[in-house]
């Protein structure tokens, strides 16, 4: 049940994960498509064709150009979509005067650039490559910084759980607490993919680079759960400083590579980090171990640490409805007017800004098929954090402590 609860949620918030992961700035022309053409308004204030055609570009991870006319029109309308939510809840920022400083927006772009392992002129290179520059990148993380403080001042008013919610949610849900033999995990997440707020790196050199620098912090001592608040690219388990779910033996074996969960249940002591990096649904994991569990146990309501779970949970589950909720309301209020799908409407034999399709020559269908499918994922996170429902391997942006 807990785990149903928590994809409906992941759902609800599917648009506001990629608040923030669009940014805002100056690119060239793409194709014929004219970068200072307005793809759509927010209570007046308008939204370029070159803020989609960059976000298009990130997403498709610069293999833009392999999609068919009816692929991009289609990627540019679902980008857009992200970019109206996105200006939408920036407003509502501004109004709520959760605008970080100047002060912080150069912090946190420094961090990026630090964490990204490259040097100056690398970065700057990579930043133009996906049609960046420090001014664009700069409003990004203004917006992604504003919404989530927002978030953070809207969710603020969640009440803890009161006791009898903390026992009716326990005695609804027995098979979770019945604890096999395994292992609780932190992990720093660590994705080659432009997902979001807190996301770093956008390719796998650039992932790559970061896992090598935040594993010299672990060796020389650092703190697991500070280096998670840090530079982990996953926000849910990002807040818990890493901490992530509970694995059983046989789920550990099932999700990693092999020898994964004989080493952590059979050699390796609570408080350890695996000395490896760990391969994750196209990401990758810096994973500790927090807890074992070495037989099986039917866990009570006093068993130390099942009530923080319960507490931990609803009081995350309730904040992600509420985030949810008044985007909804937000958007709601809000005065859009979307020319992009309005062209598609009036023309829809000639889909109108469209890139023409590849030649076949140039790429095979399944060439396409593969790159858009990649598009459609970095576009779509609730779809990936949905993926798993059908088995035990849940991501760490499912839950922050799964029994």
């Amino acid at each position: 049940m807990q785990k149903s609860l928590i994809f409906i949620l992941a759902a609800l918030l599917a648009s506001a994960a990629l608040l923030a992961g669009c940014g805002g700035g100056a690119s060239g022309p793409s194709n014929g498509v004219d970068p200072n053409e307005t793809a759509a308004t927010v209570n007046g204030k308008a939204i370029k064709m070159e803020e989609v055609e960059r976000a298009v570009k990130q997403q498709a991870q610069g293999q833009e150009n392999r999609l068919s006319a009816l692929e991009l029109a289609a990627a540019r309308l679902q980008v857009l979509q992200s970019l109206i939510e996105q200006e939408v809840m920036f407003q509502k920022a501004e109004k709520e005067g959760t605008v970080p400083t100047e002060e912080e927006v150069t912090g946190e772009f420094n961090k990026r650039k630090t964490a990204s392992g490259l040097s100056s002129e690398q970065f700057d290179a990579k930043m133009k490559e996906i049609g960046e520059n420090e001014a664009s990148a700069r409003l990004a993380i203004k917006k992604g910084l504003a919404i989530q403080k927002l978030n953070d001042k809207i969710t603020g008013k969640i009440d803890a759980p009161k006791d009898n919610e903390i026992a009716q949610f326990f005695n609804s849900n027995p098979e979770a607490f019945k604890a096999k033999r395994g292992a609780q995990l932190a992990a720093i997440v660590i994705d080659p993919r432009d997902s979001g707020q807190g996301d770093t790196t956008r390719n796998d050199l650039e992932a790559q680079a970061k896992a090598k620098e935040v594993g010299n912090r672990l060796m020389q001592g650092a703190d697991f759960a500070t280096v998670a608040r840090e530079s982990s690219e996953d926000p849910n388990s990002r807040l818990q400083g890493g901490d992530w779910r509970y694995f059983t033996e046989e789920e550990m074996k099932q999700a990693f590579p092999p020898g994964f969960a004989e080493a952590v249940m059979t050699k390796m002591q609570n408080g350890q980090i695996f000395p490896q990096l760990i391969p994750f649904e196209s990401r990758y994991l810096i994973l500790k171990v927090q807890r074992k569990q070495e037989t099986d146990e039917a866990r009570t309501l006093e068993t130390p640490g099942v009530r923080q779970e319960i507490i931990d949970f609803l009081t995350n589950s309730r904040k992600q409805l509420l985030a949810a909720s008044y985007q909804a309301t937000a958007m709601n209020e809000a005065k859009i007017e979307n020319y992009l799908a309005q062209k598609v409407v009036n023309n829809p034999n000639d889909l109108s800004g469209a890139r023409p399709a590849v030649p076949a020559a140039a790429a095979n269908s399944n060439a396409v098929s593969s790159n858009t499918t990649n598009a459609k994922a970095a576009n779509a996170p609730a779809a990936n954090t949905n993926a798993p429902a059908a088995s035990n391997a849940n991501r760490p942006a499912d839950t922050n402590s799964n029994r």
